[in-house]
């Protein structure tokens, strides 16, 4: 181990309060399963404890670029200990049955499959889904993504993200919950108790595994896989906190991350693994390898396959996904002497309790229920919530002149690359979504509006010029014809079509696989085929709607200032071309709100609202002063800022009333406004209360997001929002790790978003 991380350790094996101050006491192990675990590893050789440590894919589901080999052989010698991406209840019951019946010890398998936003219901992207600020729809997604799952015999799923982004042009900000501390905190949470439950054992819940650990959203450049590098004060107040949560609320694995840390990638990463995550946080459950994270040591350049699989053994990753290096060599590690047999035991039994918790050994076949999986799965009552979950999810960007809702009368048309793609409608990292039954929005439209609209289409452009380029940005079975005639011709149509009719729809943006993994981009504008057809859509005089499919925050300054009405719609899942419909019709008013902040453009990236004040910021509403912390090109400014979101109604806030300006340890402050609906039409607001610490002993951000309230109001309704301010919500790692709320001033901000406020002050003493 290099000199630089023993220093990096013994600097944390010295600091005496850390996260571990927070931690949770934790229930007696339970006696019984201890005793079982404990029996069944005494019968065990040091072959089968390895091959508890090994999982392997089917390979029925894409998610990596490797498929294992010989697999049933293998599952009779007892060297698997989990599989993932079977997709079918008949395929895992055959696999468990080789298990329990041809395996000397017929220890059942862990099943396990990438169930991120949904299973065969699939709802909208996570980061979507984070726009609806609704704790109790996230929650609800994740219990009926679990019930689905588990009709089809999956118990385990890789699920949720919870990796803290702020630069957008890397592709797997779609797979999270946005910039915010606090609020993917609270996601986390909401997740982890909707896949879980109350009892793993139940046929109907399946674990959780929380990813990636740790700070993978801060890849440099947006590259995907790329090395982080960050202080740790950053690190501890502001990208660990999700992770702490997730395990809080009793997630039963972790997954590693790709990244290094420290110069130290996080599958070898010792104080991440052990020190931070076991010791510190009391964590309980299993970790395991992201896909193949072993072997990609060895390019990382930490040695050859033994050498990187004993590494990341007694760093503290319990199971290897896929590669397959713990199979192949740790019995010759402990032979050498580089592996203690202790440590392969302690992985063992972290993998063997897990089995025990989701009540395998009582039943193996458990989730394996033909009759649930006919009954269970695209459930009308999941559909019919998925459509609800899609509409919450969609941010209004711009509403000109109250463009929409549009009229169910007359004639529209529906122009752009995504109009008629059902494949691209659940977005990325929708593995077992049926693509080829899932409705495209022409056909969506169509079917809910019937007769009462008349619907016109035309393809408009191609989803990118290059053609080589569309087919990496579709991959998947998310292909979109091509039209190869001249891109004049194309236009021409879809302009000929467009003055036929009232309004113009245009479906623009990014197909679905343009984010998620291994998808980052540099260039975040829409693509300048798109473009083109849309300034000749605007030229025609009617009204144009744009909406925006993305999986990322992208670079809208010239369609902000040019087209009427943004409605961004993301990738909304199965029943997202319904949804779609219903808000642009006006049967539900849009109240998503963003979870990640616009840029101008790639330049300001990254750019977020908690950032940190200078020695010489610029003053509020300046552009440019010479010798300030600006750019000479551009405003500081976002384009939306985090936490933006119109709708079809208007709201009024109030000035902050505090029931007192001055409070100490163990009382609170109440923060309140009166919200008012100011429009004629009955609406959801998310009620926003951010604080900034003054003075610190070390530099605080701007803003910090501490509480929301999402509210419902008729028009012309009042409502008061109450929230009440701890000390624990000031609270933050000082420059020695302690976690502490420091007397001083504070000013309390509450609004619609995170630049729109009313503001107060208090004092703690």
């Amino acid at each position: 181990m290099k000199i630089s991380h023993l220093l990096f350790l013994s600097m944390f094996f010295c600091i005496g309060a850390t996260f571990a101050q927070q931690k949770k006491k934790v229930p007696a192990a339970d006696q019984k399963m201890n005793a079982f675990i404990s029996s069944l590893l005494s019968k065990m050789t040091l072959d089968e404890k390895i091959g508890q440590l090994n999982l392997l894919t089917g390979g029925e589901a894409t998610t990596g670029s490797v498929v294992s080999t010989d697999v049933e052989s293998k599952i009779k010698k007892g060297q698997v200990g989990g599989m993932f991406s079977f997709t079918t209840p008949q395929k895992i019951r055959k696999a468990q049955e080789i298990a329990v019946n041809e395996s000397r010890l017929k220890i059942p398998i862990i099943f396990g499959q990438d169930v991120i936003h949904g299973y065969k219901t699939t709802f909208p992207i996570p980061l979507a889904l984070s726009c609806t600020w609704d704790m109790s729809l996230i929650q609800k997604t994740a219990r009926i993504a679990a019930v689905e799952a588990t009709a089809d015999g999956l118990n385990w799923t890789f699920s949720p993200m919870v990796d803290i982004s702020r630069d957008p042009r890397w592709g797997r900000i779609s797979e999270g919950s946005g910039e915010d501390t606090y609020l993917g905190s609270q996601i986390a949470k909401a997740m982890i108790k909707g896949y879980q439950g109350d009892d793993l054992s139940k046929y109907n819940t399946m674990m959780a595994c929380v990813k990636h650990f740790a700070l993978y959203g801060a890849a440099e450049a947006g590259r995907d896989y790329n090395t982080t590098d960050m202080s740790l004060d950053r690190m501890y107040n502001e990208y660990l906190p999700p992770y702490k949560a997730a395990i809080d609320a009793g997630a039963g694995s972790v997954m590693t991350s790709f990244n290094d840390i420290n110069g130290v990638p996080a599958t070898a990463n010792k104080w991440l693994m052990t020190d931070l995550l076991r010791k510190q946080w009391g964590f309980k459950g299993f970790v395991v390898t992201d896909y193949t994270a072993v072997n990609e040591l060895i390019d990382h350049g930490l040695g050859d396959l033994q050498t990187v699989s004993a590494l990341s053994l007694n760093a503290g990753v319990d199971m290897d996904m896929v590669g397959e290096g713990f199979l192949t060599t740790l019995k010759k590690s402990v032979q050498q002497g580089k592996v203690k047999t202790q440590q392969i035991d302690n992985a063992c039994r972290l993998v063997l309790e897990a089995k025990y918790k989701l009540g395998l050994f009582e039943d193996p076949y458990r989730y394996c229920n033909e009759e649930r999986a006919k009954t269970e799965i695209l459930k009308p009552e999941h559909l019919q919530f998925a459509r609800e979950a899609a509409t919450q999810s969609f941010v209004l960007l711009k509403n000109d002149k109250q463009t929409l809702p549009l009229k169910k009368t007359g004639t529209v048309a529906l122009i752009g690359p995504l109009a008629n793609t059902g494949s691209n409608m659940p977005g990325t990292w929708s593995v077992n979504s049926d693509l080829a039954s899932t409705s495209s929005l022409l056909a969506g439209m169509k079917a809910t509006l019937g007769s009462s609209v008349k619907v016109l289409h035309s393809l408009g452009s191609n989803l990118l010029a290059d053609e080589a380029y569309q087919k990496r940005a579709t991959m998947f079975a998310r292909d979109i014809p091509r039209d190869n005639r001249p891109e004049e011709e194309v236009i021409k149509e879809a302009v000929d079509i467009a003055k036929q009719s009232d309004v113009v729809i245009a479906a623009l943006g990014e197909g679905s696989e343009m984010s998620g993994e291994s998808s980052s981009r540099t260039n975040l504008e829409i693509p300048e085929v798109q473009k083109r057809l849309l300034q000749a859509l605007l030229k025609t005089g009617k009204p144009v709607v744009l909406v925006l499919f993305s999986g990322r925050p992208l670079v809208l300054n010239w369609e902000n200032e040019n087209v009427p009405a943004i409605l961004n719609v993301w990738f909304g899942g199965t029943e997202a071309a319904k949804a779609i419909t219903d808000v642009l019709f006006g049967d539900v008013n849009p109240s998503g709100k963003l979870t990640t902040t616009f840029p101008q453009n790639v330049g300001q990236i990254p750019l977020y609202y908690s950032h940190k004040n200078t020695g010489r910021p610029l003053e509020d509403g300046k552009w440019f002063s010479k010798f300030r912390s600006n750019y000479i090109d551009v405003s500081n400014d976002p384009l939306y800022p985090f936490g933006y979101g119109l709708s079809y109604t208007t709201f009024n806030y109030s000035d902050i009333k505090l029931d007192k300006d001055k409070f100490k340890s163990g009382e609170t402050i109440n923060a309140s406004v009166i919200v008012k609906n100011t429009g004629s039409r009955e609406g959801k607001e998310v009620v926003q209360l951010y604080i900034r610490d003054l003075i610190g002993s070390s530099t605080r951000p701007v803003k910090e997001l501490k509480h929301f309230e999402k509210i419902d109001l008729k028009a012309g309704e009042s409502k008061t929002v109450n929230f009440k301010i701890t000390v624990d919500d000031l609270k933050f790692f000082n420059s020695e790790l302690k976690y502490v709320a420091e007397p001083g001033d504070f000013k309390v901000f509450i609004g619609t978003n995170s630049r729109d406020v009313k503001t107060n002050q208090f004092t703690l003493l």
